[in-house]
């Protein structure tokens, strides 16, 4: 690391014009959760803290500051799905990020069409090309290394079905380039997404 490197401890903060975490670890998939509460009110929410965390049983989970409704209703229901965000979805995507009311339908403030799982009770986003339906496994909230509570919930879910559609798969493959998965970066509004030309193949070397 060069001399001139900028340091800084987060605890005094980070003396930049824009917090540079978010754009460090970039760009991240967008966990794009759909819930059903108790009531049966249906919440959709995108998270920019989500990823996948194990291979058997599959597990992804998604991290929310604050205790919201996506939080709430997944602990509830012990369900939720998440739904990939492709480049022709992300301005609906980012209309479901509005703060409103838990009674208002994010479905139908972004014109989106709600689809039936086939193991759980919540509904998916039905134009997204593929859909994971989760099971809730853990509700953890986070904690400061002296054991402080932060106020940030992570939600971990297994995998129990998975949807993919047709054009996303390529001789029995699925190809991510195809798909243009949207994913957050730093900034204000920051996202990427990927392409064919993007990638190379790095195998894993083989043991002596």
């Amino acid at each position: 690391m060069p001399n001139n490197s900028h340091f800084y401890q987060p605890k005094d903060g980070h003396q930049l014009l824009h917090d540079p975490f978010s754009a460090i670890i970039a760009p991240r998939p967008i966990g794009w959760i759909s819930t059903k509460s108790k009531a049966g009110a249906v919440n959709l929410a995108p998270y920019s803290f989500f990823n996948a965390f194990n291979y058997s049983p599959h597990i992804i989970g998604f991290s929310s500051l604050g205790f919201k409704d996506s939080v709430k209703n997944a602990e509830e229901s012990g369900e939720f799905c998440w739904n990939l965000v492709t480049k022709p979805l992300a301005v609906a995507m980012n209309k479901t990020s509005m703060s409103v009311a838990p009674d208002v339908d994010e479905f139908k403030l972004a014109k989106l069409t709600k689809g039936a799982s086939k193991v759980i009770d919540v509904p998916y986003v039905a134009e997204s090309p593929v859909v994971m339906e989760c099971k809730t496994s853990q509700v953890v909230q986070l904690r400061s290394a002296k054991g402080e509570n932060s106020q940030t919930w992570l939600v971990l879910g297994e995998v129990v079905g998975v949807h993919i559609a047709q054009t996303a798969l390529k001789d029995g493959v699925y190809d991510t380039a195809v798909m243009e998965p949207v994913m957050r970066a730093g900034g204000m509004g920051d996202y990427y997404t990927v392409s064919e030309e993007q990638k190379f193949e790095l195998l894993r070397p083989k043991s002596n």
